[in-house]
């Protein structure tokens, strides 16, 4: 288990930086699977971090977002996501700051945990 899956997202209502790429490394070792990728939003190149998930049908991936909904309210902190039948896209950033914060850090490794209890 993750430290981060044990920590609290706090509200980013922006007037920070966002994290550079040494705190992106560094976080982005403690989150399995998960990619940085930079991706442009409103015209700007911004830092984000994605992964993919499979499951073996439609209803076992919406039984994943539906837990994930869950996770998400709690935190206060809210992925990006298309479904394609089986195969669940997150992609996350702090949308306040235009780049990754330890929240978006912290929801990977929740969804991470939530993704450990489903049967693939």
């Amino acid at each position: 288990m993750s430290e981060l899956s044990q920590k609290k997202c706090v509200p980013c209502e922006g007037g920070i930086d966002p994290l550079d790429n040494d705190g992106i490394d560094e976080y982005l070792a403690l989150v399995e699977g998960w990619a940085h990728e930079l991706r442009a939003v409103d015209g700007k190149e911004i830092d984000t971090i994605k992964k993919s998930f499979k499951f073996k049908n439609f209803r076992q991936a919406m039984d994943f977002l539906r837990a994930v909904e869950e996770i998400a309210e709690e935190e206060g902190h809210h992925p990006d996501f298309c479904v394609h039948y089986s195969l669940i896209d997150f992609r996350l950033w702090t949308h306040a700051i235009g780049g990754l914060h330890l929240n978006d850090f912290i929801l990977a490794s929740k969804i991470n945990q939530v993704h450990k209890k489903f049967d693939h």
